[in-house]
């Protein structure tokens, strides 16, 4: 049909990229489209599904839809909603604070040690306090690795160790005095009530009282994690979402040799 009521266009459609101005892209340029859940601890109802509405409103969205209402217990429901953001970011301005090292594979990383360090790298790692996932520090440390990157254990040029999890801050800084260690690695995954924060910060507390704090790098990495959050409490590198052994490994390599050498 054209020309009628119902017909669109596709050159009605706004297709301008502003990187000073950009919104969520669901079907179209700026139509802002976004999907968000989220619970109301009230029970399931037309009530709460005007609240729903209300809240994403007061979230700075328009063109609000409720698509999705969920009573999970009694005094708690569940709703997955629609709507068009009103806001905008300029990503022209965004800044993010980034490990700086550049990424090698296992040769060459083995490679960079033998010649700029000239011995193994000793690496002690764990997921310390009450951390029982061992997922994360074993995708780095273990010797398969994780998606195709080889962990520490497989380089030649580093003597890994991975303590666990639940391992107690105390009994982590034990084992690195014993083994010497050039590097410790932390892994937290429980993030509830800020949990991973008081046991990262307890550590890094510890360190300094036995004056340790300087004569190791100190890495923590997770889910949760991201290089300003790890520099805000005192470590030198945090590793987030999609990192590997590879990253990890580069830069203590390069970190290492920086503080030896330079």
């Amino acid at each position: 049909m054209s020309g009628g009521l119902y017909s669109t266009s596709s050159n009605d459609f706004d297709k301008t990229l502003d990187l000073t101005k950009i919104k969520p892209y669901g079907d179209t340029m700026n139509d802002g489209k976004t999907q968000v859940s989220f619970t109301l601890p009230v029970a399931k109802g037309e009530e709460a599904i005007e609240a729903a509405k209300q809240m994403m409103r007061k979230m700075g969205f328009e063109d609000v839809q409720v698509v999705f209402v969920q009573e999970l217990m009694e005094g708690f429901t569940f709703f997955n909603c629609y709507g068009s953001s009103i806001h905008t970011v300029d990503y022209t301005s965004i800044v993010v604070p980034k490990v700086e090292s550049t990424t090698m594979d296992m040769h060459e990383t083995d490679d960079f040690i033998k010649e700029h360090i000239g011995r193994q790298v000793v690496v002690v790692g764990a997921s310390t306090g009450t951390d029982a996932h061992t997922v994360g520090i074993d995708a780095i440390m273990n010797m398969k690795g994780f998606a195709g990157h080889y962990g520490l254990e497989r380089y030649e040029m580093i003597e890994a160790l991975n303590m666990g999890s639940q391992v107690p801050n105390e009994e982590f800084i034990a084992k690195a005095i014993e083994m010497k260690a050039d590097v410790l690695l932390v892994s937290q995954t429980v993030t509830q009530k800020d949990v991973h924060i008081q046991n990262l910060v307890e550590l890094v507390e510890m360190l300094e009282a036995e004056g340790l704090r300087d004569k190791v790098i100190l890495i923590c990495g997770g889910p949760r994690i991201s290089h300003e959050l790890a520099k805000e409490l005192g470590y030198d590198a945090g590793f987030g979402m999609n990192k590997y052994a590879d990253d990890v490994a580069s830069y203590l390599a390069q970190e290492l040799d920086r503080r030896i050498n330079q």
